[in-house]
């Protein structure tokens, strides 16, 4: 076969898949969910590694019940890229219908991570932990408080970027304890609030009956205890290495010391090597320890000349997001602020949209916590020209147009809203076309277009019902039903 004949063929069957996908997308949201996934496996027959293809089918298999096809589906979906957000969301579905709550708690809150403003993370948290709460007391499903259950459930091939595996801890209130050997009080000064997680993990071992049982999944109970252990042990293990260094590094300030901070021959490895220290500290749950190793790297960089590394301004942003996002989770806003100040600063010196776009990402959603709806405008809006991904465009419109709503700019948000559905039909999203929709319609209905928005509250109530989303049909047929009312006055 000739290169033409070769390219024609290759072109042949990229229009092949492109049309099987397109079918499957129009079967799913007509409720056609078999035909669907025939079509998905026809169109991964052709590309098997198409990550997107492998979600659609996996939305099928959990419609019609085929929660572990469904599984393997978005975990096959990963495969190639841990932090693809759309595989996370669908493995975190697929395990919460799978009664594994804990579980899918970890991805909901993961994918949270990499999409904050994504309303489907928002909710899934939600929905898993009110599922925890009410599973207490039944002795096959184990409950782990927030204190610490999600950094054990951490995997190296499934961590997160350095850094932004942060979560909230509360403090627990000081217990007497026995006296207990001194390798075991090592122990607990390592691991300081989660040793008494530990305890708690290891008495569930002691429970022979609870740890004979068996997950939902088919996962032993006792397998599971004892990879959280493993995990912890990981951290003691770390821990008992870096605490000397710590102190000898306090030592050598104390005595006037200066840390060397020339270049190392080989800055990338170096750097790589200090951000999974990093992320070790924030895993194990030593948050004040992560962020002051995430500053001190940042001053070691600062030090260094251009000529030494050429990519210095870009690697200082990267590490003010990074201590930015750290420093959101802790609850202090403005100091976060500076930082993605100072990586869009930087970016915009290096022209790299990409960090650009992470910023004014970041700067926004900030503004928008603290319901200053004109500031995050301002900085979204910025963002538009440099978004190309679909899904991305659908939320950014909407969160746009929810600012306008809450500012009282009814057109503005109407006119962001029916961008957002645009983009939602075009990548065939269920989800974001009913919350498009509602937007609109919300903004249909404070502009007094009471026709209008019912049309809309009727396109989201079909949307609602294809998706099977309960919660959402009652609110939708609510507002429908007062719309309704406004029209016929």
């Amino acid at each position: 076969m000739s290169d033409t004949d070769a390219d024609h063929e290759g072109q042949k069957a990229k229009g092949v898949f492109s049309t099987l996908v397109a079918v499957g997308d129009s079967l799913y949201l007509k409720g056609v969910n078999n035909k669907a996934i025939d079509s998905y496996t026809a169109a991964l027959s052709i590309k098997p590694d198409d990550k997107t293809c492998l979600v659609g089918r996996s939305k099928c298999y959990l419609k019609m019940g085929q929660f572990e096809n469904a599984l393997a589906d978005a975990e096959a979906s990963l495969q190639e890229d841990k932090t693809f957000f759309k595989g996370l969301y669908q493995k975190a579905e697929a395990l919460y219908y799978m009664g594994e709550f804990e579980f899918a708690l970890v991805f909901y809150h993961r994918g949270q991570k990499l999409r904050p403003l994504m309303q489907e993370f928002r909710l899934g948290i939600q929905k898993a932990e009110a599922a925890i709460e009410n599973s207490v007391g039944n002795p096959l499903s184990v409950k782990l408080e927030l204190k610490g259950d999600l950094t054990f459930f951490q995997k190296d091939e499934e961590r997160e970027q350095p850094i932004t595996a942060i979560q909230h801890l509360t403090k627990k209130k000081k217990q007497k304890t026995q006296k207990i050997p001194k390798s075991e009080k090592t122990t607990k000064q390592l691991l300081g609030e989660f040793y008494s997680d530990k305890k708690f993990l290891e008495n569930l071992l002691d429970n022979k009956d609870l740890a004979k049982g068996k997950t939902k999944g088919g996962e032993r109970v006792q397998d599971v205890i004892q990879s959280c252990l493993s995990s912890l042990d990981t951290c003691t293990k770390f821990l008992s290495k870096e605490k000397p260094i710590c102190a000898l590094e306090r030592k050598q300030r104390q005595k006037g010391c200066r840390p060397h901070h020339s270049p190392p021959s080989d800055p990338v490895q170096f750097l790589f090597k200090n951000l999974d220290e990093i992320d070790a500290e924030l895993t194990c749950g030593n948050t004040e320890d992560g962020l002051r190793k995430a500053e001190e790297l940042m001053k070691i960089v600062q030090a260094w000349s251009e000529k030494d590394v050429p990519d210095k301004k870009e690697v200082l942003g990267n590490l003010h997001s990074c201590i930015g996002n750290v420093l959101t989770d802790l609850g202090d806003i403005d100091l976060a602020l500076e930082h993605h100040q100072k990586d869009l600063e930087l970016a915009t010196q290096c022209k790299l949209p990409e960090a650009m776009s992470r910023a004014l990402d970041n700067i926004g959603g900030l503004y928008a916590q603290a319901e200053q709806y004109t500031q995050a405008i301002e900085f979204w809006e910025k963002k538009v020209p440099l978004v190309s991904d679909g899904l991305e465009k659908t939320w950014l419109f909407h969160e746009i147009g929810w600012c306008y709503l809450e500012l009282s700019r009814y057109e503005e948000a109407r006119d962001y809203g029916g961008r957002s559905l645009d983009a939602a039909s075009e990548i065939a999203d269920g989800k974001w076309q009913m919350n498009a929709s509602v937007l609109v319609a919300q903004s249909e209905l404070k502009l007094g277009n009471f026709e209008s928005c019912v049309s809309y509250f009727e396109e989201a109530l079909t949307q609602a019902k294809v998706l099977d989303d309960h919660s959402a049909m009652s609110a939708i047929q609510k507002a429908l039903y007062e719309a309704n009312e406004q029209l016929q006055k």
